[in-house]
């Protein structure tokens, strides 16, 4: 009797917070037109270079100006206007794919993603941050969830559509659609008050200060802390499925640019799942058990995946590896956002994922030299080992986690006003 009603209320909240919805809307059109476009890009790539290092390569482009980010100028996202600057992120990423399909060599195509990564990595910590003043408290485990829910929709039928697009006009049709797919999600964006994204712009207390306050009310939120160690193992395990995922495919598989798509859409869809069913799970089952059990079930996914016959079985393995991924990131997502206060929540998620995206490019930069070595294999079996790790580690943290985050937060809040006004 009690799935019925979660499962409504979570709908529900589309009809009662008309701001939330924009924001939701938004997602739901960049969503779709960038996991098709990613297709592209790894087949672009992989068709001028094929090699998986530079698969490596063009992951990393897209992922280290998050990390720079979150390392240098992380307090933006708290000073600046949170809407203003998703729309200038969305407008951005929309010249960046206008120009792809004009790229002669895998190099410009590659720089241009790096373009991108800068661009989301304003976007995503502005969004993540924005989202606990668009809804009621009791409200936000369920909002959460239809975010990644609807983020990892558009992953799946993003990636099957874009394998299909790909195999039957080529990789410009992806990019041009993906390009609109960000002015539509502006238009969104703009509808929503500034006032409702952010309670108040932070006062700044000088650049160093306030980039020492994001990486401090990090390491002083236990919630803010099992996220930092917990999802920078788990990253390991994306990175070696990311890299390795079109030579298991093409090479282990003997699969088409199709493969690669469902491959991804099968994950998307796994991800989608998890990530509805998250808020329930949390609510039943309690937050440390949820994000110990999510990530284990993406070491089994990974697992059976490697070991599977051929594409098929494989893409019906990532569903499974996807929910538990899904989850696992709303689980991730509620804990920063209940552990850290409104004027520091933004540094603090750009400081987590300047931390995560530094594990997860040392991650690629090692599976793309071990996949052309022992075979992508052999390197999804070690994803599934670190996947399993992480659980053991993201259980026994959330456990002391869940219960201190929110008086944490309260103290973290009186002291950032108290060093204000000093």
């Amino acid at each position: 009797m009690g799935r019925p009603r979660v499962v409504g209320s979570q709908l529900a909240l589309l009809g009662r917070e008309p701001s939330f919805r924009r924001l939701f809307l938004a997602t739901l059109g960049s969503g779709m037109g960038t996991w098709l476009a990613l297709v592209a890009l790894e087949v672009d790539v992989w068709v001028r270079t094929e090699s998986s290092a530079w698969i490596a390569g063009l992951l990393i482009a897209d992922m280290i100006p998050t990390f720079a980010i979150g390392l240098l100028v992380g307090p933006l996202i708290d000073r600046l206007s949170r809407r203003r600057l998703m729309i200038a992120a969305d407008l951005v990423r929309f010249g960046v794919f206008a120009a792809l399909p004009f790229t002669t060599s895998a190099t410009q195509v590659v720089v241009l993603a790096g373009v991108t990564g800068i661009a989301t990595g304003f976007f995503r910590p502005a969004a993540y941050a924005g989202v606990p003043n668009l809804v009621k408290d009791e409200d936000l485990s369920s909002a959460n969830a239809l975010l990644q829910t609807i983020d990892n929709l558009t992953w799946a039928l993003g990636s099957l559509l874009g394998g299909a697009l790909v195999a039957a006009s080529g990789v410009d049709a992806a990019y041009w659609i993906n390009a609109c797919t960000f002015l539509i999600s502006a238009t969104f964006l703009w509808g929503i008050p500034q006032r409702l994204l952010q309670a108040s712009m932070a006062a700044s207390r000088g650049h160093w200060a306030d980039l020492k306050d994001g990486f401090s009310v990090v390491l002083r939120s236990r919630a803010l802390l099992t996220v930092l160690i917990a999802w920078n193992v788990a990253m390991f395990s994306n990175a070696a499925v990311n890299v390795a995922e079109p030579q298991l495919v093409f090479d282990a598989f003997n699969a088409s640019q199709f493969g690669l798509g469902l491959m991804m859409g099968c994950a998307g869809i796994g991800l989608a799942i998890g990530a509805y069913a998250a808020g329930q799970w949390i609510e039943r089952r309690g937050l440390a058990n949820v994000y110990g059990a999510s990530l284990g079930l993406m070491a089994i996914g990974i697992g059976l995946a490697a070991v599977s016959p051929n594409v098929w079985v494989a893409a019906a393995c990532q569903i499974i590896s996807g929910a538990g991924n899904g989850a696992a990131v709303v689980c991730n997502v509620l804990l920063v956002q209940r552990g850290a206060p409104d004027e520091l929540r933004g540094r603090a998620f750009a400081v987590l994922m300047s931390a995560n995206v530094a594990m997860l490019t040392l991650g690629m930069i090692v599976a793309g030299h071990f996949t052309d070595v022992v075979g992508p294999r052999w390197v999804w079996g070690a994803a599934a080992l670190a996947a399993a790790v992480s659980g053991i580690i993201g259980f026994a943290l959330a456990r002391s986690a869940g219960p201190a985050a929110r008086a944490q937060a309260e103290a973290l809040t009186v002291a950032a006003h108290t060093a204000d006004s000093g």
